[in-house]
């Protein structure tokens, strides 16, 4: 089953107090990014968040479930009403998330 793009719109308000926050459509899902790194997607209408330390602090007892199969776990993110802890929680991340990847251009 593919998100909806009401349900992608939904979080994006939800998160609108964050300045440089954007998504990206990939296979019927949304990627998303804050200050330009990844840190979750939504998945089957659900808020899948990278399992870096500090969200697994925030939300100690959050389930851990697959974005698609053959995928990493992610952590679910159930508390999509409360704009302040989704933001909280999506600031707090953004240290221990990856950079971008360098494109290696080969010259020849």
């Amino acid at each position: 089953m593919a998100s909806t793009k009401e349900y992608l719109d939904f979080v994006m308000e939800q998160l609108s107090g964050l300045d440089e926050l954007s998504s990206r459509a990939m296979m019927g899902e949304y990627i998303l990014y804050y200050r330009g790194r990844i840190f979750g997607g939504i998945y089957d209408d659900r808020l899948l968040v990278k399992p870096v330390s500090m969200a697994l602090r925030l939300m100690p007892d959050a389930e851990m479930e697959l974005p698609y199969n053959g995928a990493k776990e992610m952590i679910l993110v159930d508390n999509v009403d409360d704009r302040q802890f989704l933001c909280e929680l999506v600031e707090s991340m953004w240290e221990e998330l990856p950079e971008k990847k360098k494109k290696n251009i080969c010259k020849i």
